[in-house]
């Protein structure tokens, strides 16, 4: 066994990593309840793409010796993001307004099943927020009983749920949740 080290990789730098952590992907999102295949696979490497290159762009790798054992990425919504018009029941305009810079998003939050309980997530999440300048932190997840250790991740890092998203036609309903950060000095 190794020492379980964080790498936090930002804007081009981020992009280059996908081999890095692609295995990792893999491994946890074939499991219950996302069961993905080869052509979801796909679409997040083609998602992931597009994804490296947003502004305030963070991937943190978690690994154990040369093995990812995890990683988390995400960047800054943009003014014209449409991630709150996702919500079932809309929220205030002044809650959903944002300008670039008020609202980091996580998009990805994974652990290997090996190494899970283990603070490993929590490690992950820490180093990916770390320094950030925005107001609050947003992501979503989703609603299954098999995802329980996740929502309880969660809320205990302080998220609350601000409501219920449906991104695409065919997706699962997710919780959005968010994450106030303390004011930068």
């Amino acid at each position: 066994m190794h020492e379980v080290t964080f790498e936090r990789y930002e804007g081009h730098e981020a992009s280059a990593q996908l081999d890095a952590f692609l295995p990792a992907y893999e491994e946890v999102y074939i499991e219950p309840p996302y069961c993905e295949g080869p052509r979801d696979v796909a679409e997040f490497i083609d998602r992931y793409q597009l994804q490296a290159k947003r502004p305030g762009m963070r991937l943190v790798l978690a690994r154990e010796g040369d093995e990812v054992i995890g990683f988390t990425f995400g960047y800054f919504l943009p003014a014209d993001t449409r991630w709150w018009s996702n919500l079932k029941e809309p929220l205030p305009a002044d809650y959903t307004r944002e300008d670039g810079t008020r609202t980091y998003v996580i998009i990805e939050l994974a652990v290997r099943k090996e190494w899970r309980r283990r603070s490993v997530a929590a490690r992950l999440h820490a180093a990916l927020i770390g320094g950030l300048s925005a107001e609050r932190v947003t992501l979503t997840m989703r609603r299954e009983a098999t995802a329980a250790p996740a929502q309880s991740a969660y809320r205990a890092w302080g998220y609350r749920k601000v409501g219920v998203s449906h991104p695409w036609e065919e997706a699962p309903l997710y919780d959005a949740m968010v994450l106030r950060l303390p004011a930068a000095p």
